[in-house]
């Protein structure tokens, strides 16, 4: 008997889910997003290929921390200049973008490698309770 290796698939073959993220908390619903972005929840997961599903996620801007994350959690970036550090606080984020909170989150937790963008650009993001991908019959997440 051999073993089993699953090639990569093509974009015909990946399901689509929908994932409501009011009142859900961020790192929580995070980890459910990238396990369904890796392909982790399927039968023929590898993890050298990137065989996972397409996210969407609707609203997005309404998901919970707990404790004081929304004054304290600090999200940092830098110019490449000297004294060049940026610091926003998830408050702030939100106010200006309400969707990078959680794209943030989840890029955080799928592989640094050359397989994220691929997986990143599968996660849909809207604010509102209306998304433009009813043509693809997604599954609901609760």
């Amino acid at each position: 008997m051999k073993t089993f290796t699953p090639k990569q698939i093509d974009g015909g073959d990946r399901k689509w889910y929908v994932i409501d993220a009011q009142g859900q908390t961020l790192g929580r619903m995070a980890t459910q997003i990238a396990v369904i972005l890796k392909g982790k929840n399927k039968v023929s997961y590898v993890p050298h290929l990137d065989n996972g599903d397409n996210v969407i996620v609707i609203n997005c801007d309404k998901f919970k921390v707990t404790g004081k994350k929304m004054t304290d959690k600090m999200y940092h970036r830098h110019t490449g200049y000297l004294g060049g550090l940026k610091s926003v606080s998830l408050e702030t984020l939100l106010a200006k973008k309400p969707h990078k909170a959680l794209e943030f989150a989840v890029s955080g937790m799928l592989p640094k490698n050359k397989l994220r963008k691929g997986m990143i650009s599968r996660l849909k993001l809207f604010t509102g309770e209306e998304h433009t991908y009813t043509a693809q019959k997604p599954e609901l997440i609760k």
